[in-house]
């Protein structure tokens, strides 16, 4: 029997960051303010393209894993904020990489990263593929209304991503548990897309849409209920977990679901304060942070979770391998940014401020 193990790991966040209180020049708040209410400190602003995060993202990773581009079966890129709609940006990513395989975009917001990683691991459980690249992105600061401070305080752009191979040793992804209430479609959304009247002006001004509260009780109620299943499933005890990664949404939601499944505080990892939400990237981004931080360790159980615009949810339970350093390290950089994270926004900023 093959197993998906996870052998090669990068990401790649943009240079320009947005403080709190950058973020308080323009928009009634504070560092205090959202600090308390998100955990959140800055975010990053990105210069370029969704592509172009991801593909340095996927470079890294390639190196860590010690292969190369041409040597992939499949490429999943997870995203809710593609250059493009057609054609899809991980055929981009492919030839940014020198890969010729199967690739294609998948649209779970936030809970996207794991979307892909489960299908990851079927494709080469079944033996359909050996070697697959999964990649969460995104740039949402492109969707932001900068006058809505729901949301405004909440977003920030960057990439991830893993390589998974087959292994014949046991472990890997162990199991994996996908859902999707509709009945929560309207509390997170944008209005961009083929509804939009193509000849009326306003149709330009599509934003991000959220409702918190909503999105609070139902965020952790699908990854607590996920999260039970795909333990239940794989008939492991939490007690067992040594590692819990959680999409980084809110520092509150975090608390409050490890809190209700009765695990230690000190197992979950969170790295919110830097990055804010950058939705699809934020559990990628979180396994090569634990991983710099010596937190990931030879062999450890860790179980993710997300919850996205759908309303996705999404649980998996992964059996780290032996090595936790990677294979080589690549140059890919992204290009030089000359701007700060308040000159980048500012267009966006000055739009939507007038609007009011």
């Amino acid at each position: 029997m093959q197993y998906a193990t996870i052998t090669g790991w990068g990401k790649c966040v943009p240079p320009a960051t947005l403080t709190n209180d950058d973020l308080a020049t323009f928009i009634e708040t504070s560092d205090e303010w959202i600090k308390t209410r998100t955990g959140i400190s800055q975010r990053h602003i990105s210069h370029v393209n969704t592509s172009e995060l991801a593909s340095v993202a996927a470079k890294r990773a390639l190196a860590a894993a010690g292969i190369e581009g041409s040597e992939l079966d499949m490429i999943i890129m997870a995203t809710a904020t593609p250059d493009t709609l057609v054609p899809n940006i991980a055929s981009t990513v492919q030839a940014n990489i020198g890969a010729s395989c199967a690739a294609f975009d998948i649209n779970a917001a936030c809970s996207g990263f794991l979307y892909g990683l489960g299908l990851a691991s079927s494709q080469i459980r079944s033996g359909q593929s050996r070697k697959v690249l999964v990649i969460g992105a995104e740039r949402l600061s492109f969707y932001l209304d900068w006058s809505r401070r729901e949301t405004a305080v909440l977003f920030g752009d960057g990439a991830g991503a893993v390589v998974v191979e087959a292994s014949d040793i046991e472990g890997g992804v162990l199991g994996y548990e996908l859902h999707n209430d509709p009945d929560g479609r309207e509390f997170l959304k944008t209005g961009f897309g083929t509804a939009m009247d193509r000849f009326e002006a306003s149709s330009l001004d599509f934003y991000l849409q959220f409702d918190g509260q909503e999105i609070f009780k139902r965020a952790i109620h699908g990854m607590n209920n996920l999260s039970t299943k795909v333990l239940e499933k794989c008939a492991i005890d939490k007690d067992d977990v040594d590692l819990v990664i959680p999409h980084q949404a809110n520092e509150r939601i975090i608390d409050t679901l490890v809190s209700r499944m009765k695990v230690p505080k000190e197992k979950a990892f969170v790295n919110i304060a830097n990055y804010g939400n950058t939705s699809a990237a934020t559990i990628p981004i979180a396994i090569c942070d634990a991983l710099e931080k010596g937190v990931i360790k030879p062999n450890q159980t860790i179980l993710s979770c997300a919850f996205g615009a759908g309303l996705t949810s999404a649980a998996l339970l992964l059996k780290w391998g032996e090595r936790v350093t990677p294979i080589a390290v690549s140059d890919a950089e992204l290009p030089p940014c000359e701007m700060t994270g308040i000159e980048l926004v500012k267009r966006a900023v000055d739009y939507f401020t007038n609007k009011q």
